[in-house]
């Protein structure tokens, strides 16, 4: 089995919803700047861990989301909570935002394409350092 870990620094990007345009008669979705930008981090961390050739088999992906908590959180017990792992995330961004710029920005540089994702893990939790930790694992039989 190969395993690759690869960590993305900084505050993880939730996808945002497409933006649309009209040119002429035809009407046109694209990235917002913010997601775009985004994935674009994510591709360039990603080029510096890339495998040796892109992923062509089924994967396994597990990735923690840390996220910056709440100023109310920054209290001796709160700040104990989080450390321990007890008080975790439930408020927006929604988990399937968080880790969709994670997948389209490390498509065509790690795997071929995110349908090769058979099985997924994604957890938040709380830290003062935002990231986001990826494990990806391929080639079990």
């Amino acid at each position: 089995m190969n395993v690759l870990k690869i960590e993305i620094p900084g505050v993880i990007q939730p996808q945002e919803r497409p933006r649309f345009s009209r040119r002429g008669k035809k009407v046109v979705t694209h990235d917002a700047p913010k997601s775009r930008d985004f994935k674009d981090f994510v591709k360039l961390v990603a080029w510096q861990n890339k495998p040796s050739e892109l992923i062509t088999e089924p994967i396994k992906l597990k990735a923690d989301i840390y996220l910056m908590p709440p100023k109310k959180y920054h209290t001796g017990p709160k700040r104990a909570l989080i450390a321990s792992g007890e008080l975790r995330p439930t408020t927006k961004p929604d988990l399937d935002n968080l880790i969709k710029g994670i997948k389209d920005g490390m498509s065509k540089v790690i795997w071929h394409d995110d349908a090769q994702i058979v099985e997924m893990t994604v957890c938040k939790y709380y830290s003062e350092q935002p990231r986001a930790e990826v494990t990806i694992k391929w080639g079990e039989k």
